[in-house]
């Protein structure tokens, strides 16, 4: 489904992300982790093809989506939703219009600046809102909601695209531990139930063993772990983080309460 093949990014003198290869053969979630500078956020930009790559492929089904110009970058941007740290919403803009900019790939100039949808668009973007448990703050200004409240707009515009792919670059790490756990146990019901391959950079090791299928994780650009979150040991993670880090399980652990699991309903149907 996602092949990378040898994929680079240069910038000056310094490789941000150096030769990694890897792939993904179902619609899985896969947290990437490591230190800031990685090259985590470097890699989702160049998949969602907002930075391009100096060498190497991403195929998607045999497509090198690297290789895309024009129309066809913009369809394959349509196909990969991003979600940010910082929500990148339109603060004085409502809620539901937000969501409705999921569409902008898709929409005349003219349409989008004059806010004019129709009314099938008006509705599917309530029902996404309603989905997410924030059907009641369409009307409200985005920047009147909690960040918890905005992240979830963010996603929910993102589902508005209608992905096959949803990259999630740190989601949760400017949220309390709460609302982080609403964030993460929705992105997880979203791969679950609609199939959707979800790909998220995370700080933390303990969100990548809660809610990850696989963990890569990176130092320095390059790839040095690749499997599942049960391998994540301590061993593992000095690797990842690097022993002059000073790492222990307290300092990459998130703050997500220890007592609240994911949502069983789908995390009885991955192990069923």
């Amino acid at each position: 489904m996602l092949e990378v093949r040898n994929v680079t990014r240069v910038f000056g003198s310094r490789a941000a992300v150096d030769n990694i290869s890897f792939a993904i053969d179902r619609p899985a979630f896969v947290g990437i982790i490591g230190r800031s500078g990685a090259g985590k956020s470097t890699f989702l930009r160049m998949l969602n093809r907002l930075t391009d790559a100096s060498a190497g492929q991403m195929l998607v089904d045999g497509r090198d989506v690297l290789a895309l110009r024009g129309a066809d970058r913009r369809a394959w941007q349509s196909q990969c939703a991003m979600i940010f740290q910082q929500f990148n919403l339109v603060p004085r803009m409502d809620v539901a219009s937000n969501v409705l900019h999921g569409l902008l790939n898709r929409r005349s100039t003219l349409a989008t600046m004059f806010n004019l949808w129709p009314r099938t668009d008006i509705e599917r973007a309530l029902q996404i809102l309603d989905r997410l448990g924030i059907a009641e703050q369409a009307p409200k200004r985005a920047e009147a909601l909690s960040g918890g409240q905005q992240q979830r707009v963010a996603i929910a515009r993102a589902l508005m695209q209608d992905p096959r792919i949803i990259l999630a670059d740190e989601p949760i790490a400017s949220l309390d531990p709460m609302n982080a756990q609403i964030v993460m146990d929705t992105l997880k019901r979203i791969n679950v139930e609609d199939g959707r391959m979800v790909i998220a950079n995370l700080h933390t090791l303990d969100t990548a063993r809660r809610y990850c299928d696989r963990v890569i994780g990176m130092r320095d650009g390059r790839i040095v772990f690749d499997g599942t979150p049960e391998q994540l040991s301590t061993g593992v993670a000095r690797d990842i983080y690097g022993a002059d880090a000073g790492f222990n399980e307290a300092a990459t652990s998130t703050a997500i309460p220890t007592d609240h699991e994911p949502d069983r309903s789908y995390a009885d149907r991955m192990l069923a």
